[in-house]
């Protein structure tokens, strides 16, 4: 059985959330977020937080207990950007982009999701 949450438009690059995605997938959900209470990169939050939204959907929703439950995918796609503009010397402007990411974590019970054949899949 496959359980997934996912959080959108959240206010942080994809690629900076991506390398905490990679720290965690493949392990237990209990250890992961062991991981990521002690990572100290600011997208360890959002991610624990929708891991912690598919252990709940699973205990609750699908009736299956967190100790079966192992990480399937970490999925981390780009979200809208908020362009924006710098003001610079000689009356001129620099763009720039504040971008945004969508996490989605999908928590499956079986047992071969272990044996390393999985990977985080990067969406751009």
């Amino acid at each position: 059985m496959e359980v997934i949450a996912e959080a959108k438009f959240v206010k942080m690059s994809p690629r900076k959330v991506r390398l905490v995605a990679e720290a965690i997938k493949k392990l237990s959900p209990a250890l992961a977020l062991e991981h990521l209470a002690l990572m100290p990169k600011r997208a360890a939050g959002p991610v624990a937080s929708v891991l912690k939204s598919a252990l709940a959907n699973a205990t609750n929703n699908a009736k299956v207990s967190a100790e079966k439950l192992w990480i399937k995918s970490v999925i981390i796609g780009g979200g809208p950007a908020l362009k924006r503009w710098r003001p610079v010397s000689r009356g001129r402007a620099h763009p720039y982009k504040k971008r945004m990411s969508h996490i989605r974590i999908v928590l499956t019970d079986n047992a071969e999701v272990n044996s390393g054949k999985l990977k985080v899949k990067n969406e751009k």
